[in-house]
């Protein structure tokens, strides 16, 4: 274990897990002194029912002022500014976020302009704009993803800018996370597969990254074996409830993990695709872990080689050679990302030449590379990457991951 000189780690989010947990929703706000919630999900979530299952497990009490489920695919300012608008209309007091990534940073975002009685979001861009605490927010993840329930971060798209700003402040972590498995029972297969990597992506980076601390050491590690245990039956299985637990609370060990390490260059490459190709999160993260795990191997490889044993077991720890685990750990991932792609009838992607938008043209021609890598360099989750990262260094790596090959294999 590493212990750094000096390190600070913080979780102000209430964590409420478990089969039920839904029912103490009023009793959350109402601790709070908030009655007037706005419901903030999206379309896909409420025609899944998944906004009448909160509802109904939250029977008569604290019913929400107002609905709005008209979040985008991608959290981004106009959708803010226009749900805070509602948030004012109709004197709300707190917010109940119900969704995956996109709808909590969203909530996220317009909580920041209606406590803070602002209309433009790019004023509290970058570090520590945030200087007190917010409107009550409740987060109720419906994907095992993205650990944005727990995160003091918030990702949202500047479209005119082509960019993707990030807000960070422990005042953005919402007052308490609900984390039911009702609300990923019905997740399809390649949903489950891309937010399960997404999680797995957060744990590693969180483990191997300039930032860890023996506290988010210990989230990661957790995280990398509930994915590890299962990721894979909840494919078969989608329905198992013990199961999908497992994956959730793993999304919000992850969350917790690289809330307080912070990621890396796998970050930022996926921001950059995601921000000019529109390429799901999730799918970034699985298609690029591999990859940024090889380019950092020779300042992490004692890191990686130790994730082996939570991710693949004690059998594949024992029978690999110590010097070969961090190689068999990258392995081990290729591996998952394979099967998740044939168990998925090939919806799960394994390089980004066979994604795919919904009229089945490529969302990332070869030619944007290039823009991709400059757009890349400038995130700033590069500066927690333990090597540093060039142009040259991203490109590399973009075209590898575009190819499908071994990082030094062209």
């Amino acid at each position: 274990m590493t212990i750094p000189g000096y390190f600070e780690y913080g979780c102000r989010t209430r964590i409420v897990a478990g089969l039920g947990s839904l029912e103490k929703i009023p009793r959350l706000f109402s601790e709070a002194g908030a009655g007037r919630p706005l419901l903030v999900t999206d379309r896909g979530v409420a025609k899944a029912g998944l906004a009448d299952t909160v509802l109904g497990a939250m029977g008569g009490e604290c019913r929400p002022a107002a609905v709005e489920d008209d979040v985008p695919p991608d959290s981004e300012l106009e959708a803010v500014r226009r749900i805070a608008a509602v948030y004012r209309d109709r004197r709300c007091d707190g917010i109940l976020a119900v969704g995956g990534g996109s709808v909590l940073d969203t909530a996220k975002g317009v909580n920041v302009l209606v406590s803070e009685h602002a209309d433009d979001l790019r004023r509290f861009a970058g570090a520590e704009a945030l200087s007190r605490p917010l409107s009550p927010l409740i987060a109720v993840p419906t994907t095992a993803g993205t650990g944005s329930e727990v995160t003091l971060v918030a990702v949202v798209a500047d479209r005119r800018a082509a960019t993707k700003m990030l807000l960070t402040s422990p005042f953005l972590q919402p007052m308490a996370a609900v984390i039911d498995p009702r609300m990923t029972v019905t997740l399809p297969p390649t949903v489950t597969a891309a937010t399960g990597m997404d999680a797995l992506a957060h744990a590693v980076e969180a483990y191997t990254c300039l930032g860890k601390n023996p506290v988010s050491d210990a989230c990661a590690r957790a995280a990398v074996a509930l994915i590890g245990a299962h990721l894979l039956p909840a494919i078969r299985e989608p329905e198992n409830e013990q199961g999908r637990l497992s994956l959730a609370v793993a999304a919000t060990l992850a969350g917790m993990a690289f809330s307080n390490a912070m990621v890396g260059m796998v970050h930022s490459l996926g921001h950059a695709v995601g921000a000019i190709c529109h390429v799901p999160h999730g799918n970034c993260m699985a298609i690029l872990l591999p990859y940024g795990l090889e380019f950092n191997q020779d300042a992490v490889d004692a890191h990686t080689a130790e994730l082996l044993l939570p991710l693949a077991g004690e059998e594949a720890f024992v029978r690999t050679p110590a010097h070969h685990r961090g190689g068999k750990t990258i392995s081990f991932i290729r591996m998952l990302n394979q099967t998740l792609h044939e168990w998925t009838d090939g919806g799960h992607p394994r390089h980004f030449s066979e994604v795919y938008d919904g009229e089945g043209a490529p969302r990332v021609p070869r030619e944007e590379l290039p823009s991709i890598a400059r757009k890349a360099i400038d995130d700033a989750s590069v500066f927690y990457n333990p090597k540093a990262m060039d142009y040259n260094d991203a490109l590399r790596v973009l075209e590898a991951a575009w190819e499908g090959r071994p990082l030094d294999a062209g």
